[in-house]
């Protein structure tokens, strides 16, 4: 069971890694996509604010789809978009959880409604129990510390 949740806590954080580098957008200005990597072909001009999704990634340029249309960009030009950081809670929901203990005894949890319970006090003062009061370096050499 150990092994599953560190699976699926890998898949899930690589899976945030992955989906934070799918997003550009460019580092200083409108930038031109081009129908082949470093042509002069311009299919259309991506502005400044725009997000492109990265659709395949070259050694030196990046082909992306803008609001404008598709086109390859150069790799200098642009920068990663950073996801913004999400609700990162685990809901097992209809996961059965398994544990076990280092001593064999029986656990109980309580998952249904415990009205009937009334619970235990144990508020106590132990001042009645003590039979007379020591200071510390008694205590110390009572016990050999000193």
């Amino acid at each position: 069971m150990k092994k599953i949740l560190f699976s699926a806590l890998v898949l899930m954080v690589a899976t945030s890694f992955a989906a934070q580098h799918n997003t550009v957008k460019s580092k200083r200005g409108d930038v031109d996509l081009t129908k082949s990597k470093g042509g002069s072909d311009v299919v259309c001009t991506a502005s400044f604010n725009d997000e492109m999704k990265i659709v395949k990634d070259g050694d030196d340029a990046v082909l992306v789809k803008a609001a404008c249309g598709q086109g390859w960009v150069e790799k200098s030009a642009v920068e990663y978009v950073v996801a913004a950081a999400g609700d990162k809670s685990l809901k097992l929901e209809g996961v059965d959880v398994v544990g076990w203990l280092d001593n064999p005894s029986a656990v109980f949890v309580l998952d249904a409604d415990a009205a009937e319970f009334d619970g235990v006090n144990i508020d106590r003062d132990f001042k009645e129990y003590l039979q007379h009061t020591m200071d510390r370096e008694t205590m110390e050499m009572h016990n050999n510390e000193n």
